[in-house]
C-alpha cells in the first residue's frame, strides 16, 4: 500500500480512460442487479471493515504521520483520523444503506391518458458517478455504498493525504462486490495521486462519466465547477449560522449553540457564526458567549460581544462569511429575525442555517425566507447529515438548485424515465 510514483501523462490518460470504460460496462450490469445482491455487497463490506480494523488503523497511521510531517492543522487531522469508533460508524453507514428501500424501479407517478395510454415515471440510476474528495476516508465507503445501492458505478478519487486509508476501505468494498457476484469495477478507486487524474475525470473520460460530485475545500470545488464538462452536484462551503431570537429559551439555546459549534468543528454542518437578537442581547449574549469560551472556542465578535468578556476578540470584516472548520466562531447582534435573514443572505453559503425561538410565527418566517438547502428550528446544525436524515449516509450536501439539494443520498443519485404502455394507439394528425 505504498504511494505510487508519478507516471507519465500519456499513461495517466490511458489509465483513466480504461477506468471509464470498465465503469460503464460494470454499470450496465449493476443497473439490473437484484436488491439482495447489492445489499449483500454492502453488508459484507461492513463486516470486513470491522474485521480488518487493525489494518485500517495501520494504513490511517501512515496518512496521519505524513500529514503531521507537513505541518497539517488540528482540524484537518480530525477529518483525516480514524479510530475504532469511526470505523464502526463507517460500517454502520453501509449497513444503514443496505436497509434502505432500493430506489431503482420505484414508480414515482402513474396516470392514464384519455386515449388509453398508461404512463409511469420510474426511477433509474444516473449511470457512472465520479466523486472527487479530499481528506475524509469515510467518503470512500459512503460514496461507494450509496452509488452501489442506487445502481450506479463509481469512480472515486480521494485526496493524496488519505491515500492509504482510502485504499484499505476500498479493498473491503471490492471484496463485498466480489462476494455478491457483482462486477468489482462497479466501485473503482483511482490508484494514483497525480492531480492530472482529476483533470481527466472533469473531462468526462470520453463520455463515461455522467455526473461529478466534489467534496472538499473551496479551491477543489471551485476548480470542479470551472473545469467540469459534465454536470456537477456542488457543495461549495458550509458557512452555517445559528440565530438566537428574542423569544428563545435560553436553557435550550446555550447547549444547542455549543453543540452546533463544538461537537465536531471540522464538519461542514458546524455553525461558523452565531447571531443574537439585539432585543435580547442584554440577557442572552453573555451566557452564550461564556459557554462557547468555556468550551474552548475562540470567539470573534462585534462591539456588543467584545463588551461581554475580555477574552472575545474583535471580529474582522472577513470573519463573517468565513468557514473556520476550527474552534473559532464569529458572533454578531442583529435586528430581529429580519436582520438575521439579511445577514445570512449576505454572508451564508446556502448550506445550513438554524433559528432558536419559542415563537412559531418567527420560526416560520425564518424557515420560509432563508434560502438554504437545510433550515432548522430549535435543532443543532450538526444534524446536517444524510445519516441523521435517515438516508443511510450521504456523498455531500449539495447547495445548488439543480436535481439534488441538501444531503445527496440514494434517491438523489437517481434519475427517471417514462414508461408508456399502449394497446396499439397511433397519434392523429
Amino acid at each position: 500500500m505504498n504511494r505510487p510514483e508519478r507516471i507519465a501523462d500519456t499513461d495517466i490518460a490511458s489509465l483513466m480512460r480504461d477506468m471509464g470504460r470498465r465503469a460503464r460496462a460494470a454499470q450496465s450490469a449493476l443497473a439490473l442487479a437484484p436488491t439482495a445482491s447489492k445489499n449483500l455487497a454492502l453488508t459484507t463490506a461492513a463486516r470486513l471493515l470491522r474485521e480488518r480494523a487493525p489494518m485500517l488503523l495501520e494504513a490511517n497511521a501512515k496518512d496521519l504521520a505524513a500529514a503531521r510531517n507537513r505541518g497539517t492543522t488540528g482540524s484537518f487531522l480530525d477529518r483525516l483520523a480514524l479510530d475504532q469508533g469511526r470505523i464502526d460508524g463507517i460500517a454502520r453507514g453501509l449497513e444503514d444503506i443496505a436497509r434502505l428501500d432500493d430506489p431503482v424501479g420505484t414508480v414515482l407517478a402513474q396516470w392514464t391518458r384519455p386515449n388509453g395510454l398508461s404512463i409511469s415515471r420510474v426511477r433509474t440510476p444516473l449511470g457512472v458517478i465520479g466523486i472527487i474528495y479530499e481528506s475524509r476516508p469515510n467518503v470512500t465507503a459512503d460514496a461507494g455504498g450509496l452509488c452501489l445501492k442506487a445502481g450506479n458505478a463509481a469512480i472515486l478519487r480521494g485526496g493524496s493525504e488519505s491515500f492509504h486509508s482510502s485504499r484499505a476501505i476500498h479493498d473491503c468494498l471490492a471484496a463485498g462486490l466480489e462476494a455478491a457476484g457483482l462486477p468489482v469495477d462497479a466501485i473503482q478507486l483511482v490508484p494514483i495521486t497525480d492531480r492530472d487524474a482529476v483533470g481527466h475525470m472533469l473531462g468526462g473520460l470520453d463520455g463515461a462519466i455522467d455526473v461529478i460530485v466534489p467534496r472538499g475545500g473551496k479551491s477543489l470545488v471551485g476548480r470542479v465547477q470551472q473545469e467540469a464538462r459534465v454536470p456537477v452536484f456542488a457543495h461549495l462551503e458550509g458557512i452555517c449560522h445559528t440565530y438566537v431570537d428574542r423569544d428563545a429559551d435560553l436553557a435550550m439555546a446555550v447547549p444547542l449553540v455549543v453543540n452546533a459549534k463544538m461537537r465536531r468543528t471540522s464538519i461542514c454542518g458546524a455553525t461558523e457564526c452565531l447571531l443574537v437578537d439585539t432585543a435580547s442581547a442584554a440577557t442572552m449574549l453573555a451566557p452564550l458567549v461564556t459557554a462557547l469560551l468555556e468550551s474552548g472556542c475562540e470567539v470573534r465578535g462585534d462591539a456588543s460581544a467584545v463588551a461581554v468578556d475580555a477574552r472575545v476578540k474583535a471580529a474582522a470584516d472577513d470573519d463573517y462569511g468565513r468557514e473556520f472548520l476550527d474552534t473559532i466562531i464569529a458572533v454578531k447582534t442583529v435586528d430581529g429575525v429580519d436582520g438575521a435573514i439579511a445577514h445570512i443572505a449576505r454572508y451564508g453559503s446556502q448550506h445550513t442555517d438554524c433559528i432558536v425561538t419559542g415563537n412559531q410565527a418567527t420560526a416560520d418566517r425564518f424557515l420560509t425566507r432563508v434560502d438554504s438547502a437545510i433550515v432548522l428550528h430549535n435543532a443543532s446544525t450538526q444534524f446536517a447529515d444524510g445519516g441523521e436524515f435517515g438516508m443511510g449516509a450521504e456523498i455531500g450536501i449539495a447547495t445548488g438548485r439543480m436535481h439534488a439539494r441538501g444531503p445527496v443520498g440514494v434517491e438523489q443519485l437517481t434519475s427517471f424515465k417514462y414508461v408508456v404502455r399502449g394497446t396499439g394507439q397511433v397519434r392523429k394528425r
